[in-house]
């Protein structure tokens, strides 16, 4: 029975089988969006943790592509200073929370505020049949980009007290407002914290069950929709607790990181995994390049279930429209159910 993209994302992420293997991409650089859509492109790009697009062009976009989603973005402010790079996008360089005094710079937009939420609501209201989704932070990242990777890492050592109160400023911010968009008519919460590099976490994972576990467990105790948590890198290590927190979903399994039948094997029937279409491959790939590792994914990784297609990180200004475009079409050819795997 054919389902609507609701229906389809939240069996998958139920760990079912629905009627095909869905799509979920919650964040497509506008360039590439308008390029996909034959809109204007923009003249300067915002940063891109911030860009949002009108609900009525999110809703044609995942027409186009056959995205099962539409996604709105809210996260709180970073305080470093911004790079201007290739086509205007913005960068963060250098932290600005240096010390105990500048905690006062941490100036947040008031989460009690209903101005903030006019745009979540047009999008509630306006969701039509797409699965929506709320993307927003829980205040790790922004806590080490705010602070800058490097004073962050020397202050875990050297002063942990100033790194904790920065990550509670930042878990407060997103507590309120988490409490309020799942108020709403949203189907699935989408926590943007990177935890790891390539290789390892950022941190120890001891220093993450001791410290960073009980911080976001106060914004996680407000989510009472589905919830779905984006890292990069290899969170292996950190899989079990972000399960015991109640993560529903992990995008990216980003490749290179993370070999993600092996973690089919090891947490497919407790997790749903969304992903690990190489970014790479859809940068400089061919479109035929792009389908055959779609091709690969779906019938490596979506038998029985859990497995949502998505790009390995996000679709950057850098993706080639006609390989975003080979990667929707891939899935509609290869990922009905029950999946051939001949």
């Amino acid at each position: 029975m054919k389902m609507t993209p609701r229906e389809r994302f939240l069996c998958a992420l139920n760990r079912g089988e629905p009627d095909r293997v869905p799509y979920c991409e919650t964040s497509i650089d506008p360039m590439v969006g308008a390029k996909l859509l034959d809109l204007e492109s923009p003249e300067e790009i915002p940063e891109v943790a911030t860009f949002r697009r009108s609900v009525d062009e999110e809703k044609a976009l995942s027409r186009l592509l056959h995205r099962d989603n539409i996604s709105y973005r809210l996260v709180a402010p970073i305080f470093a200073e911004k790079i201007k790079g290739k086509d205007g996008r913005i960068f963060y360089g250098k932290g600005l929370i240096r010390g105990e005094k500048d905690l006062e710079l941490l100036d947040f937009p008031d989460p009690y505020d209903d101005s903030l939420y006019v745009g979540p609501e047009e999008y509630a209201r306006k969701k039509g049949e797409f699965a929506l989704i709320f993307s927003t932070r829980l205040g790790v990242s922004p806590t080490y980009l705010s602070m800058g990777m490097e004073q962050f890492s020397y202050a875990l050592y050297d002063n942990p007290e100033l790194v904790e109160k920065v990550m509670d400023a930042y878990c407060r911010w997103a507590t309120a407002v988490v409490e309020r968009i799942c108020q709403l008519d949203f189907d699935i919460l989408w926590s943007s914290d990177d935890l790891a590099w390539k290789a390892a976490p950022l941190f120890s994972p001891k220093f993450f069950r001791d410290v960073v576990v009980p911080k976001i467990r106060k914004v996680v105790e407000k989510i009472t929709i589905p919830w779905v948590h984006h890292s990069d890198g290899n969170i292996l290590p950190l899989l079990d607790d972000l399960i015991d927190l109640g993560v529903r979903g992990i995008h990216p399994v980003e490749p290179g990181a993370m070999d993600i039948n092996d973690v089919k094997k090891r947490y497919g029937r407790k997790v749903c995994l969304l992903g690990n279409i190489d970014v790479n491959t859809l940068s400089i790939g061919t479109p035929e390049e792009v389908e055959q590792e779609v091709r690969k994914r779906i019938r490596e990784v979506a038998p029985g279930g859990g497995y949502i297609v998505s790009s390995g990180n996000s679709i950057p200004s850098y993706c080639k429209p006609e390989n975003v475009l080979a990667m929707a079409e891939a899935i509609q050819k290869y990922g009905k159910y029950p999946i051939r795997i001949d």
